[in-house]
């Protein structure tokens, strides 16, 4: 693999270029210059360009963007930072991530948003935008400073990695949340029902001792909020969804005019519960892998447009932890470099959904949910953010430990063989990353 941070005009030439924002899907030439799409055209002439890439047979798209990622940056920096999480994003073709504030110190009040934002400037190779505490250090007790971090640019509010457990301090977040126009976005975990719990609660777990996690654990929690916001009107968004009825819960809230969103990740699409017998802590994450029912039922919300935003939850943790046992092992698994393949896997091999609509879940729709669509991120237009990501629909490969650009490699995809790869990755017109060899200049 190879990067590079050299701007200047270039063409991208004779692709496939697919922008759900706008409709388009057609072969096109693509041309960015200064850090803006100056033109999308039939027949550029390729003369007196600094770059031309030939792109026939490749899908070019907006930069993707995933708006569930730990980059542990301030306090684990051991397992990732802002430097090698972007490093991670770019080479799976993201351009945007939104980062959770479960940092220490937590992501809780301007100055912190601020952070983020300043170091992502210094040292990220993609943009990051930060998801900023709805609670004072995620306790769950007071408010954080939410207006603040709006205008210090937070982009949602969420207590990620932990539930806010409390119906009263819940109504007063949605309440606070919804003037600034941004999202809540919930860790649906109802507590009582999850003390040590380590997987789902099925045969598997039986088999192996452990004590398991209950479906019902996600679905209350997100019964509970849509009914406190029901007079509210704040936008809700379910994160990782994991269980079959969660699905319908969030059906039934849309039918009635909720503001409800919701996203489903790489693991809950492919694994089951039986992935934790033959991997182990590699395999356990929160909220946990179910069955297959449940992957079924996911799938069946994202064919029918229930639910439509796909987000990795990228969780770096480091190799000593994720040695333990499963039941002391920390919970989570990274997801930026392989999800595109995997979602590909998931979705489009198994005909749920074809490249517009996968690609809408991974671009405009997100982008949407962060509010960043105003500024032009998440859509291929003339005139906007030269945010592009050039992928082959035709590329297999086996991920491999070499594949990977973060600090951490806890992930049970290891070994999988895909189909389609990012192979360039360009933010605001400078090329942050380049696959080695997949592309003529």
């Amino acid at each position: 693999m190879s990067d590079s941070t050299k701007s200047g005009s270039v063409l991208l030439r004779g692709g496939r270029v697919v922008d759900p924002g706008s409709g388009l899907d057609a072969t096109r030439d693509v041309v960015l210059e200064g850090g803006t799409i100056r033109e999308i055209g039939e027949s550029v002439d390729p003369s007196g360009f600094d770059r031309v890439v030939e792109c026939e047979g490749l899908i070019v798209a907006p930069g993707l963007i995933d708006p569930h990622v730990h980059l542990r940056d301030p306090g684990q920096t051991h397992k990732e930072d802002i430097a090698s999480g972007t490093n991670a994003a770019v080479i799976g073709g993201f351009t945007t991530v939104c980062c959770m504030p479960n940092t220490s110190p937590a992501l809780d009040s301007p100055e912190m948003v601020e952070y983020v934002a300043s170091k992502s400037a210094r040292e990220g190779k993609c943009r990051v935008f930060s998801v900023a505490c709805a609670t004072a250090g995620r306790k769950g007790e007071r408010l954080a400073e939410i207006g603040l971090c709006d205008r210090a640019g937070a982009v949602g509010f969420s207590d990620d990695g932990d539930v806010i457990e409390s119906a009263n301090v819940m109504r007063a977040v949605l309440a606070t949340v919804a003037p600034t126009g941004k999202a809540f976005m919930q860790h649906c975990q109802e507590t009582t029902l999850t003390q040590g719990a380590v997987m789902h609660a099925g045969e598997v777990a039986q088999k192996l001792g452990l004590k398991g996690w209950v479906r019902e654990a996600e679905e209350l929690i997100i019964e509970r909020d849509v009914r406190l916001n029901s007079g509210i009107g704040c936008a809700y968004h379910v994160q990782h969804m994991s269980s079959g009825g969660s699905v319908e819960i969030v059906a039934r809230a849309q039918r009635e005019g909720q503001p409800v969103t919701a996203e489903a990740s790489p693991h809950h699409l492919l694994l089951t519960d039986e992935a934790v017998e033959k991997q182990g802590s590699m395999a356990k994450m929160n909220p946990p892998l179910r069955e297959q029912s449940d992957i079924d039922a996911l799938k069946e919300g994202i064919r029918e447009g229930i639910i439509t935003i796909l987000a990795t939850d990228h969780a770096p943790h480091h190799s000593d932890e994720k040695r333990n046992p499963v039941a002391a092992a920390p919970f989570g698994i990274i997801g930026l470099e392989s999800a595109l393949g995997l979602y590909h896997k998931a979705l489009i091999e198994t005909g749920v959904i074809g490249w517009r609509d996968m690609l809408e879940m991974m671009t405009i729709n997100p982008a949407k949910l962060c509010c960043l669509d105003g500024c032009g991120i998440g859509s291929l237009k003339v005139g906007g953010t030269a945010d592009v990501t050039v992928i082959d629909p035709d590329h297999s490969w086996t991920l491999r430990e070499e594949d990977l650009g973060g600090k951490s490699v806890n992930t049970p995809f290891l070994g999988w063989e895909m189909g389609v790869r990012a192979v360039m990755t360009i933010v605001g017109g400078e090329v942050r990353y380049e696959m080695e060899g997949a592309l003529s200049r």
